[in-house]
Formats: structure tokens, sequence, C-alpha cells
């Protein structure tokens, strides 16, 4: 019975793979329609701006959803009934001669009609069982053609994929029978990373992760995530750029003790960028072995927490710049760099914006890796844990100024109610606080003892993967921000099975007195910072945030703000932007909500929101089909079977 069952499976999963799409491709392409988000930051540039118009602000209060598609076509569903998607979809939908790609919850994938959300095609799984379907989503995949070839590279698990761009097989040609297998030598563990990108005939892989640095997993040697160069037809390893630089290579003094063989991590497991006409690939790279333990590890340890531009054709570093010295946070710098042209007082300045966990936005010329502002090396606190080096100095740019919460102090914490406020400083009595890059501390049961270090922005980040829109009309990047504190606490690993670091780090969930957060809100922000200035243009909640709670009853609240991980869309007229999904791991499910709102992108005024049926959990984008704006949203929440809505006018 079991035999007939799968074999039942694996012909339906055939059958349903191959769906023609002759039918959408062929008469989009007859009519000439434009590849209007060609990347899943809309370009290769990563701006999340579409310069379409035909809903605005005197038309917006008329959006409808026109169609949904879940993130998971039924076949899968119906073949495999234990299958157990994500409602945590990130993919953000391409268009490509009239025709949409994503990534779905299981990391396949699917081809569907712009217009009605019908399938096209759908990739197949290499063994169709519930195993073999079963994977990990990616955030987007990417295009590539010759003229006549059309490819479909996506990231699923371990592999690297290419796919007939008309038909979902398979490209035969391209490494083992249409996949390259990317998993590192020498890992413990590993699955997918970041979504590929294509420069020219490279298609660029910035690793796949084994999984030490994210969670302050207790074994050192986690493999590094290398950035890897494909070629485009066959799927062959042209270059490797090494995160952890080897012995006698450029940034390996950087790494004391030894540790360049105990380290690794260091990938980027969301977005890259690149500028096609010089040839360079922009890479941010994330923390290292541990995240909040560097014992191990004395030095700056390049190239951890940095921006990384590589010439595509060769995977030589061209420039870098480290955010973070000598990561104890988890301040990844994993927020997509954003390519755009700026000008600052009087000269015209191609440039990089990348964000950071910190919530600081530094800004480059893009060509030659110089700051547009000046940034600054200041002191920052020492580490009192036994064997630490942390860095004395931490780089701080001048301008724009932060667009998150630094720090924490007793005059940040709530006071709503005088009751709120004793109870806020009570539970913060406890903890080391201070200002931003205040190292981990040792937690003790002593009298007088600390349970940790309280800490914003927290590892959850500021300008996490989801922060980063650019307005190339008016020079404004728009960033979200969230007030998520958390623990930094670290315990003797002495007496812990299969530990290899002499501290580990317990829970780093920060206390919430009677359900709400320790500090002030807005909880969750929206900052347009004016790049011609260097300054903020505007700044304003998202989201009315916690309105029903028993001990904020009766008072005269403004918004609060959502804390979350919405994605904005920057269109010629409107700033759109969710308040998100719960992406928090139940820390604080009340904080999240499935609002979607246009925003004024000159002023941040609310011009129209509705409800979806569930909150925003990855990037939106638009497009124009047969002359009709869409706008597709992915959502999903903790109940809520995630999947893509289409938005625009009845």
């Amino acid at each position: 019975m079991r035999a007939a069952a799968q074999c039942a499976r694996r012909l339906l999963l055939v059958g349903l793979a191959t769906l023609s799409p002759v039918s959408v491709s062929a008469q989009n392409e007859a009519a000439g329609a434009p590849a209007d988000w060609s990347y899943f930051g809309g370009t290769t540039a990563f701006t999340r701006y579409a310069a379409i118009d035909e809903i605005d602000r005197h038309n917006v209060a008329n959006l409808r959803i026109l169609w949904r598609r879940p993130a998971v076509d039924a076949v899968f569903t119906r073949a495999f009934p234990e299958l157990r998607p994500s409602n945590y979809l990130r993919s953000t939908p391409i268009l490509i001669d009239g025709v949409l790609y994503a990534s779905n919850a299981v990391g396949l994938v699917e081809a569907f009609d712009p217009g009605t959300g019908e399938t096209v095609w759908m990739q197949r799984p290499q063994t169709p069982t519930l195993e073999g379907v079963a994977g990990r989503g990616a955030y987007g995949v990417a295009y590539w053609t010759d003229g006549s070839d059309r490819r479909i590279l996506s990231l699923r698990n371990t592999h690297l994929y290419a796919l007939d761009a008309d038909t979902g097989r398979p490209i035969q040609a391209f490494g083992d029978g249409g996949r390259v297998d990317l998993t590192p030598e020498g890992a413990r563990r590993a699955n997918g990373g970041s979504s590929p990108i294509v420069v020219g005939d490279v298609v660029v892989v910035a690793g796949t992760v084994d999984g030490a640095g994210d969670s302050g997993v207790r074994w050192k040697g986690s493999a590094p995530e290398n950035v890897r160069g494909y070629d485009a037809r066959t799927g062959r390893l042209r270059w490797t750029f090494h995160v952890v630089p080897q012995s006698g290579e450029f940034g390996a003094e950087t790494w004391g003790a030894g540790s360049l063989t105990e380290s690794g991590d260091l990938g980027a497991w969301c977005c890259l960028s690149a500028d096609p006409e010089l040839g360079y690939v922009y890479v941010p790279l994330t923390a290292p072995t541990a995240a909040y333990y560097g014992g191990h590890r004395p030095g700056d340890n390049l190239f951890s927490n940095s921006l990384v531009a590589l010439n595509a054709e060769t995977g030589e570093r061209v420039w870098h710049f480290q955010m973070v010295h000598h990561d104890l946070w988890e301040y990844d710098t994993i927020g997509p760099p954003t390519l755009g042209e700026i000008t600052v007082d009087g000269r015209r300045i191609r440039a990089v914006m990348q964000p950071s966990k910190t919530g600081f936005l530094y800004v480059f010329d893009r060509e030659t890796g110089q700051p547009v502002w000046p940034i600054e090396e200041r002191p920052v606190p020492p580490s009192t844990v036994p064997g630490e080096q942390a860095s004395p100095t931490q780089p701080f740019p001048t301008k724009p100024p932060p667009f998150a919460h630094h720090g924490v102090t007793q005059d940040d914490l709530i006071d709503f109610t005088p009751e709120l406020a004793a109870r806020a400083r009570e539970v913060v009595d406890a903890f080391v606080i201070g200002p931003i890059f205040t190292p981990p501390s040792v937690v003790s049961e002593e009298p007088g003892g600390t349970h940790g270090t309280l800490a914003l922005p927290g590892s959850w980040g500021s300008g996490n993967w989801n922060t980063g829109a650019f307005d190339p009309e008016t020079g404004l990047y728009y960033a979200f921000s969230h007030v998520v504190p958390r623990v930094y606490r670290l315990a003797d690993a002495s007496g812990q099975p299969d530990t290899e670091m002499a501290y580990y780090s317990p829970n780093r969930d920060a206390p919430y007195p009677d359900g709400i957060p320790l500090i002030k809100p807005p909880w969750g922000r929206i900052t347009a910072i004016d790049l011609t200035r260097g300054e903020h243009a505007w700044q304003v909640a998202n989201g009315g945030g916690i309105r029903d709670h028993e001990a904020l009853r009766g008072l005269d609240l403004p918004p609060l703000g959502v804390a979350s991980r919405p994605v904005a869309l920057v269109t010629a007229t409107l700033l759109f932007i969710g308040e998100g999904g719960n992406v928090f791991g139940g820390i604080q499910s009340n904080m999240w909500g499935s609002a979607f709102r246009a925003y004024d992108k000159a002023t941040g005024h609310v011009l129209w929101e509705t409800n979806l049926p569930a909150g925003t959990t990855g990037g939106p984008m638009t497009y124009l089909h047969e002359g009709a704006q869409y706008i597709v949203v992915p959502i999903g929440g903790e109940d809520y079977p995630a999947e893509w809505v289409a938005l625009g006018l009845p």
C-alpha cells in the first residue's frame, strides 16, 4: 500500500510539474511586456522601487485583493498531507516576460500567471517523497539569459538549481543534472543561505549556513560560508572568496591565537546586490562563530560584519568595510546593500547604502569604498568576561544619524503608569545596561549578581534583512526599525555536553513586565533618510501597537508601533509597508498585525490602510500587466498558512 501511494504521488507530481506556460509567456513576449521586477529587490541595485504610478494617492483607497495563491501549490499539499511548510513566507516573486517566478514555502520554484495567480509550472523535486518535497524557502530567485536560453536560478537547501524558464525542467548541462551541491567541506550540518544573484554570466552564491554564529552554538570550527561564483551555463565553479581568510591572505592577521581554523559562519543569508556596469557584486557578511563569545578568536576578525565589494568575474576583493569589529552581539550585516545615485554638496555620487543591525546606515562610493561622510572610531565599553578581548573601539558614522534606538538607560523604560514604571525598574535592576556595544556579561547566582546584559539594538537587529528601500527620484532611503531588546548572557560551559567553548549563551529573550515591552515606544518605526543632507527627513510609528492591554486601558496613547520585520515598497507616488507577521518565535505574540498601508513618501502620513488576511512576512513587489498595476504581498502568521496576495484597482 505504501509503495502504491508513493507511486501515485510521484505520478501526480510528474504530471503537474510540467504544465505548459506558452499561453502566458508567448502572449506577453509578443506584446513586448517589460520585466518590471527582475530581481527580488526590484533590480540588482536592490532599491525595492518601481517607477509605476497607475496606483496613486487619489485612487489607492480603491485597492482590492484581485487574486490569492497558497505559498505551496495544492498539488504538493494534497500529495503529501503530512507536509508542514513554514507560515513565514519571505519569498518575493520576480516578473520576467509576463510570468511570475518565486521560491515557494518549501523552496521549490513555482511560475504563475501575473493576472490570475494560476499555476504555469512547478519545479519537480529530485525525490518526490515527503522528505524530498520538504525544504527551506528562499528570499528570491534569479534570472539569466543569453538571448535564447532563459533560466531561473534558485537556491534550495544545499543546492543551486538551474531551471528552464519556459517549462521548469532542470537544465541537464548545468552541474549534476541541473543542480550544484553547495555544502561546505567539513560542515556539520547545512541548509540554504542567501538567494543567488546573476552578474553577466556568473551566478554568485554567498554561502550555505552551517549554523553556529546565529544561535551561539557551542562548537568551534563551523564551516566558513564562502562566497562563490559559478558559470551560468555549466554550473562550473569559477572562483571562491574566503570569508575567513586563509593563511597568507589579506586579513588573516585579524584572527589571533590560530583561530583561522576554528571559526566559520560569516555567510550572507539574505541579500546581495550588483552593479553590472562596474561588474561588482556587493556582499554583506554576518557574525563569526560564536556570536556572543569570542575569547578563542582575538582580533577584528575580517571579513565578519563587513560589506565586501567583489569583482564578479574573478571573485577578487575590490574593497571592504567592517561595520563591527570582533562581534559579540550578533550585529550581522545582513540587510540589502542598496545602489543609487545621490548628490551631496553638489557632487554626484554613485553610492552603496548598507544598513546594519546596529541601526546605522553606512554610505559609500560604490566604486572606491570611500565613505560619503566620515566614519569615526570611538571608544566602547570593555568586556568583563574572563578571556574575552573586546575591541576597544567601533566605527560610528557621523552621518546620517542612526535610525534605531541605541543603548538602555533608566530613562528609556516604560512609564505609562507609575505601577508599570516601577515594575520596569525592578526588572532592569537585575541586568547590566549601558550604551550600544556594551558587551555580554556572565550570569551570576551570587547576591547582587547579574542576569546578563540588556541591550539595544538586540540580536534581532534594527537593520535586518527587511530594512532598506530607496527612491532614486527624491534621494530618500526608507529604513524600518523596532525596539526589541535582547539579553546577552553567558554561562560557564565546562559542565555542558558537546561544548568546545569556554562560555555559551543560554536563552536571550528579554523579560516583558506584564506582557508589555520594557522600552518606551514607538516599538516599530519607519525612518526616511535624506541622503542629499545625511539627515532624517521624517520618522513615524508603524501601526498602533498594543492597544487592548489591561494596564493601558483608558490611556490616551499615540500610535505605539508594531515590532516586527515588514518590508517597504516604493513606487513613483507612494510608500507601501505592512505591520508584519509574527516573526519573533512567540517572544511577544501580540507584537504584530495584519495591516498594510500606503504612506505619503514625502511626509510619512498614512493615506490608506487595509487589513490583509494575515501579516506581511516578506517583500512586496509591483508590476504592470495588461495595463494594470498589481502589488503582490507575501503573508502568513502563527496559525495562518502562507500565501501571496495580489492587490490592484477593480
